[in-house]
């Protein structure tokens, strides 16, 4: 429906930041925190390459939230990543992805990469993940529209309200942070960089798409009902909302045969991205390669993850 919208706040920040908050209105309410987050450590242990800490962490007044943070064993952290997990139905999985990986990421997990590479890796149970499993979500998104909100809203605000708690640790504060994720992942880590100017870069696999192609192929009933924030194909196309990314570095990986990947979807999202990139004469911050598989991280998608994560640390 906005698939070849004009962008016209491109190069306006001040344009951008309404459009931003355009973004917000459709998700509709926020959860309440009373004050700054905070976080209580509940144990920790070691790997080969990272101290891997288990938090419960104040992000909302509703209900705690788990959360890992990793650490580089060998010196300070460089760099922060927002890990955001996955969905697949595997609610039992959750932030545990990181550590464990599963059957659509390559091996080994990431929880054994990052932290060599020199980032502090985040990442917490979403609602209805992990040890937050107990509330079903088809009946969380029921009550929350009954309410006026989305559980896509609420799981967007606990992102980057954690966010705002790894950056408030000591020397935390000016490291860059990164976003990666596969499938559900990947549209969170798109969502938190577009709409929080924080985030340095973005690194989404297996999801970005153009909604007017999933539309006309009938594959957008394959997202759960998490994915569906009314009115929003009235306001935004999925192109512009990663727009709101530029000019920061973007990396988008996608499956030539992913059902949730149409090719023309694919390709409406590079035509846009290379307008909206264009536009402040970076070109090469955005970037999207195709690959020969389903939907699913292969190992050539690993191996560019790792290099492009390299590419920025300071």
């Amino acid at each position: 429906m906005n698939g070849n919208k004009p962008l016209y706040w491109l190069g306006d920040e001040a344009a951008a930041a309404r459009r931003r908050q355009d973004l917000w209105r459709l998700l509709g309410p926020r959860p309440s925190l009373d004050g700054a987050p905070t976080g209580a450590l509940r144990t920790t242990t070691d790997s080969a390459s990272a101290r891997i800490e288990h938090w419960t962490l104040t992000l909302n007044n509703t209900e705690p939230v788990p959360a890992l943070l990793l650490l580089p064993k060998a010196h300070p952290p460089r760099g922060i990543v927002i890990y955001c997990h996955a969905h697949g139905n595997r609610f039992e999985c959750g932030k545990d992805e990181l550590l464990l990986g599963r059957p659509a990421l390559a091996s080994p997990p990431y929880a054994e990469v990052l932290p060599a590479l020199g980032y502090a890796v985040l990442a917490i149970d979403h609602w209805c993940f992990g040890e937050r499993a107990a509330n079903s979500e088809r009946a969380m998104v029921k009550r929350l529209l009954w309410d006026g909100c989305t559980l896509w809203g609420y799981r967007v605000h606990d992102t980057l309200v954690g966010l705002d708690w790894v950056r408030s640790r000591p020397g935390f504060a000016d490291l860059p942070v990164v976003t990666l994720g596969l499938s559900m992942g990947s549209t969170m880590a798109v969502w938190a960089a577009a709409l929080d100017v924080r985030i340095d870069a973005c690194i989404d696999l297996c999801c970005l798409a153009e909604f007017d192609a999933l539309v006309a192929n009938g594959n957008f009933d394959l997202h759960g009902e998490y994915f569906f924030v009314p009115s929003l194909r009235n306001e935004f196309s999925a192109g512009e909302i990663s727009a709101l990314i530029t000019p920061r570095p973007h990396l988008s990986l996608v499956g030539k045969h992913d059902p949730l990947t149409p090719p023309d979807g694919v390709a409406a999202i590079d035509r846009a991205m290379q307008s909206a990139y264009g536009a402040f004469n970076q070109s090469a911050h955005w970037r999207q390669t195709i690959h020969d598989c389903g939907h699913q991280e292969t190992v050539a998608m690993r191996a560019e993850v790792l290099a492009y994560l390299r590419e920025m640390l300071p």
